[in-house]
């Protein structure tokens, strides 16, 4: 916790007694611990732990509640022992004869120093998931050497190749450089494909996601152009339509969805650069993925 540089902003914080950028301080701060179906169908069913804070500071993240907001309650932070019990109570409900359950690590990279921790003290409960984790991205490659050997599938975004825009949405002009260099650290550690089991579950290999932001079509196709590129075979894509304004006030174009012409662009910019493995969203993604992270037994228990 000393000298924190975990990230690539390596800003240094002492967070025994203060908070980076990311927000995070010396406890482990989780936002919520609950069964997840909405992962792409290889991932589903999942026990997902959403951390507290992120690096990032998304002015648009879904998860403002909490990436953003200042943590409060005793709830939200846990010793690793705790968090491993609930983990493995949820296991329970997923058993399933043809599979190990299936855990996600969603926003922790400023946690990474306490995940081998986390998931020695699961395995010592009887557990061997399926480890999945969940990046935005924009992580250190020394910090993603240290989980090696840990981590099954890699989950990361990529959002960026317009350094102006990852500036003005994210705070990290640097996010297209620092995202190249995490994929291919994650390529290197599990490969460039998806392999999964008989039930068709994902148990090693690479997603790459990217959200299609609206009034942003030339950045998507650059960073379709890129992943073509750079992953020219087996490459298992996600292109997310879901983008909602979360919070009312933000700028334009980020006040409205992605319209249609928008997303069928880039979706048809995708099967031209032969990026066909994988998965698109019907826009009616965009109503129904709100989580409610003050729903803290499943926010993405909405009613919708």
């Amino acid at each position: 916790m000393e000298g924190c540089r975990l990230c690539p902003r390596a800003c240094g914080v002492e967070r025994t007694g203060a908070r980076g950028f990311c927000g995070a301080g010396e406890g482990l701060e989780v936002g919520t611990v609950c069964v997840h179906r909405g992962e792409e169908p290889p991932l589903n069913p999942i026990v997902n732990v959403f951390f507290a804070h992120c690096n990032l500071q998304c002015i648009y993240c879904q998860n403002w509640q909490i990436s953003k907001r200042a943590v409060s309650g005793e709830r939200r932070v846990e010793s690793v022992d705790a968090l491993a019990d609930r983990i493995c109570s949820l296991f329970s409900t997923l058993h399933s004869p043809l599979a190990s359950p299936m855990l996600g690590l969603v926003t922790a990279a400023h946690y990474a120093d306490r995940l081998p921790a986390l998931l020695d003290a699961v395995r010592r409960r009887g557990c061997s998931p399926t480890v999945v984790y969940n990046s935005s991205g924009y992580e250190s490659v020394d910090t993603l050497r240290s989980l090696e050997g840990l981590v099954d599938v890699y989950l990361p975004d990529f959002k960026y190749m317009d350094a102006t825009l990852a500036a003005a949405y994210s705070h990290a002009a640097d996010y297209p450089a620092v995202a190249q260099a995490a994929l291919r650290e994650m390529r290197r550690q599990v490969g460039a494909g998806l392999k999964t089991d008989e039930a068709g579950r994902a148990y090693r290999g690479l997603i790459v996601r990217h959200l299609v932001l609206p009034g942003a079509v030339e950045n998507s196709l650059r960073c379709l152009k890129w992943l073509a590129d750079e992953f020219p075979f087996g490459l298992h894509l996600s292109l997310m339509a879901q983008y909602f304004p979360p919070q009312p006030g933000l700028p334009a174009p980020l006040d409205r969805t992605v319209s249609t012409e928008e997303y069928a662009t880039v979706v048809a910019r995708a099967e031209a650069l032969g990026l066909t493995d994988g998965w698109t969203q019907e826009l009616e993604a965009r109503d129904n993925y709100r989580p409610d992270f003050d729903n803290t037994d499943n926010p993405f228990d909405t009613g919708l």
